[in-house]
């Protein structure tokens, strides 16, 4: 009796752990199908790294990347004198973003509106103060920041991947677009007319996903937004 019956009990126990694990493993798809179809936690993509600088401001002070880490950043582009729809607009959202935020805060991270004028040439900075005052600029949250010809190229033609050419008459074509940058220096939305057109709301909406993720991805939480990013649950 006990020769027939003896081998049977490692087999049970190997049944009944093989039995656990496709439960764990069922349960562990379902949770990952729900999560992929509710999507309970929104961010924002991970698109690049924003380009490291060293920039001019109004005052003659510089402007670094670095000292802008731990803020969330946004980034717009202009030149002095320029007067045609597509600057006014940007100006226009801009402003919005910065009348909105208190204290220059979302939740508890600072943030900071960058404008970078791409023609250094009239960049003086009687014209920026000119600039940001005619903009309703806060200095103490919109700076507005200019450099070299090779380094306005470098920042904002290879790092930020915007267009911009001089024209005879001194006005610039360049292709409008707006950058949102975390704090770790992390491009997390960029903004172009014609791919994702930007409005003041869609990047108030967007510094909130932001400060989110910042203040609730901590300890076990934090993989909750890892899977997020795994599976692409990006706010629209």
């Amino acid at each position: 009796m006990s020769t027939t019956t003896a081998p049977l009990f490692p087999t049970l126990r190997l049944r009944r752990w093989q039995g656990v694990l496709l439960a764990l493993l069922a349960v562990v798809l379902a949770a990952l199908l729900v999560f992929v179809i509710v999507q309970p936690i929104k961010v924002l993509p991970r698109i690049r790294l924003a380009p490291g600088f060293a920039l001019r401001t109004a005052d003659g002070s510089l402007l670094t990347n670095e000292s802008l880490r731990g803020r969330f950043v946004l980034y717009s582009f202009t030149y002095v004198g320029c007067q045609a729809h597509t600057c006014p607009e940007t100006d226009a959202i801009m402003r919005a973003v910065q009348s909105h935020l208190r204290q220059g805060r979302i939740g508890e991270v600072p943030v900071s509106l960058v404008t970078i004028v791409l023609d250094p040439e009239n960049a003086t900075a009687a014209a920026l103060q000119a600039y940001a005052g005619r903009v309703g600029a806060d200095p103490a949250i919109w700076h507005f920041v200019t450099g070299d010809p090779t380094t306005l190229k470098t920042v904002v033609g290879a790092g930020f991947e915007v267009f911009y050419e001089a024209q005879a008459d001194g006005s610039y074509v360049f292709s409008p677009a707006m950058f949102l940058v975390d704090g770790w220096g992390i491009v997390r939305a960029a903004y172009r007319p014609v791919i994702h057109p930007p409005s003041a709301d869609r990047i108030l909406q967007h510094l909130n996903v932001l400060e989110r993720e910042v203040r609730n991805s901590r300890g076990i939480a934090r993989l909750g937004y890892e899977a997020a990013h795994l599976f692409l649950c990006y706010a629209p």
